[in-house]
């Protein structure tokens, strides 16, 4: 976060010289209110390329065999550009390379799963997953309590990533 902060006030200077430069080769027929707009626009288009950049970033250095089942749009009123192109601010991805076969229950694997959020940490559960039956078990509490299974279908995108990697 902050390294994006350092990126968007040095694309603010720069937007400035060159609006400043600008006025000079034009021999100062450049209005002098051209130069803040120009490094505030600046900023603004680096602060919207690194909000629609870090999904392809972070997808980019996941390890081998994370795979992502899920993303998240968002809109906001705030950024309001975010209405005719949504932007990517969550994902879900299934660590596939590591999918364990349950011995007793044939159709049964238990992955991992990790949610990826824009500003927030990484967070990672394990699930269970029914593939013929087409159902899922989230974890409960955390405790130790048996899972909450839930029939979602084969079309889950948890599901389907899953299923479709063993």
């Amino acid at each position: 976060m902050f390294l994006e902060l350092i990126a968007v006030l040095v694309a603010g200077f720069a937007g400035a010289g060159v609006m400043l430069l600008l006025g000079k080769l034009t021999g100062g027929r450049l209005p002098r209110w051209m130069v803040p707009v120009g490094a505030g626009l600046t900023m603004l288009g680096t602060a919207i390329s690194s909000e629609y950049g870090w999904y392809g970033r972070t997808t980019a250095a996941l390890p081998e065999g994370l795979v992502v089942a899920d993303t998240v749009d968002s809109r906001a009123f705030w950024r309001p550009w975010t209405y005719v192109v949504p932007m990517t601010d969550r994902f879900v991805a299934v660590d596939t390379g590591n999918i364990v076969r349950n011995t007793e229950t044939d159709g049964l694997y238990l992955a991992e799963v990790f949610f990826f959020g824009r500003w927030q940490p990484v967070q990672s559960v394990q699930i269970m997953v029914d593939c013929p039956g087409g159902r899922r078990a989230d974890p409960a509490l955390g405790d130790g309590s048996p899972p909450v299974w839930r029939d979602v279908g084969t079309d889950d995108p948890l599901v389907a990533t899953l299923c479709g990697a063993v």
